[in-house]
Order: C-alpha cells, then sequence, then structure tokens
C-alpha cells in the first residue's frame, strides 16, 4: 500500500473523503503499533473552502487557536477534543491557508489489537462484536490508535516525524471499495441534513457507526426542498 504523498491531499475533503475508504492509518505511540483501516468518513470545509459554507465545521468562523491545524499544511492530523474526553482524528487536506478535514468516523483495526483493546479498556478475550466496535465511532477510533489531543495534534503523517512519543503514517487502499454517502452523524441543524451528504462509508461493512440525528437536524430536514 503506497504511503500518502502531501501532494495526493491538495484536494478540498469532498474530493479526498471518499479516496480515505480502505486506507490505512498506522501509529506507533509509546513504541507500540496499531493499524488501522478507515470505513468511514466524514467532509468539513472551514471559512471560505469551496463553493458552499459548512456551517458544521470547526473552522467555519474563521481561524482559531483550537482549529488551528485545520488551516495549515496538509498532510497532518488534527486532533481535537470532544464532549471534553474524546480525542477525534482528521486529516488534514486542501491547499495550505484554507481549512479542511476529513473526520476519521470508523475503522477496522487490522494490526496491534491487544493495544488498542487495552487502551480501549476492553477485556480480553475479544469478540466478534467488541472486535468490530474497537474504533467504530469517531472517540473510539481516537483511543484504539493511540492519539491524544492536545498531544499530537498536528503530527505529520507524511513525514511520519515523531510527536510526543508518537508518529503516524497513511498508506492508500489500491483496490477498489463499494462507496455510499450520506448526512453526517450527530451534526446539527442543517449541516446535519443531506443537503449535507458529506459522509462516505464501505458499504456493507459492519465497523460503520450507527446514523443518528443532531440537535435540530430531523426539524432542518423537513425543511428542505423534495428530491426528484
Amino acid at each position: 500500500m503506497p504511503l500518502a504523498e502531501r501532494s495526493d491531499l491538495i484536494g478540498l475533503p469532498l474530493e479526498v473523503a471518499p479516496r480515505l475508504l480502505g486506507a490505512q492509518l498506522q501509529t506507533v505511540v509509546d513504541g507500540v503499533e496499531t493499524r488501522l483501516r478507515i470505513t468511514e468518513v466524514e467532509a468539513y470545509h472551514g471559512r471560505g473552502t469551496g463553493d458552499v459554507p459548512d456551517p458544521g465545521s470547526h473552522a467555519r468562523m474563521g481561524p482559531t487557536a483550537r482549529n488551528a491545524t485545520m488551516w495549515g499544511q496538509p498532510g497532518h492530523l488534527y486532533v481535537y477534543l470532544s464532549h471534553g474526553i474524546h480525542s477525534c482524528i482528521n486529516v488534514v487536506c486542501g491547499p495550505e491557508g484554507t481549512a479542511g478535514g476529513v473526520l476519521l468516523r470508523a475503522g477496522e483495526v487490522v494490526e496491534g489489537e491487544d493495544a488498542a483493546a487495552a487502551r480501549r479498556g476492553v477485556a480480553a478475550p475479544l469478540t466478534r462484536i467488541t472486535r468490530r466496535d474497537l474504533a467504530r465511532g469517531p472517540g473510539r477510533l481516537g483511543q484504539a490508535m493511540g492519539l491524544r489531543h492536545a498531544l499530537h495534534d498536528g503530527i505529520d503523517f507524511v513525514t511520519g516525524a515523531p510527536m510526543n512519543a508518537a508518529t503516524a503514517l497513511l498508506r492508500w487502499n489500491p483496490t477498489p471499495v463499494e462507496i455510499s454517502s450520506g448526512p453526517r452523524v450527530g451534526v446539527a441543524g442543517i449541516a446535519g441534513t443531506m443537503a449535507f451528504p458529506w459522509r462516505f462509508w464501505i458499504a456493507g461493512d459492519p465497523t460503520v457507526s450507527p446514523f443518528r440525528w443532531g440537535r435540530g437536524a430531523a426539524e432542518a430536514a423537513l425543511t428542505l426542498p423534495a428530491s426528484d
């Protein structure tokens, strides 16, 4: 599987996101390697990125201390804290100076399963269900891979340069996968409806997380024009 290069990530998140399906993210944290096959992602555009303003993005209002990594060079990971406890991982893409990120929503742990389970506090022996759920959802995924906010926010997966006892690499999947798309999970308002079908996943993969409406999104969906 070829390693990602900076030039592979110049496209906007909507273009890069589907290509990440089936790719593998490898981390080495405190000397322990874990590898994840990516099965579900969501694209997010910052202010001024692309043709359509994205009200669901952390960078919708412009640069801040929290979202600074999103505005930087592609090929880094934006690791942010969700609900004060979950470290979530995004692939930064798009030209430097624009804000773009692809949230890694779910995946299958294909190497380092025992380490991922220990980080998640999942007891052995692992079952079919506990294996499926190791990285099913962005909070679980970040925990399983061992990357933490703010220690690893901005880690460079193109060079593989170490950052706070961790490294990351991304390898592209050369084999086509069947892709489905739909609204993003748990995103509030219109940004969590089919007005933004910016979630992509490998069709039929058991590790894909279940859909749920965000606050006010179901109501906002009722206001959308009917599709033909």
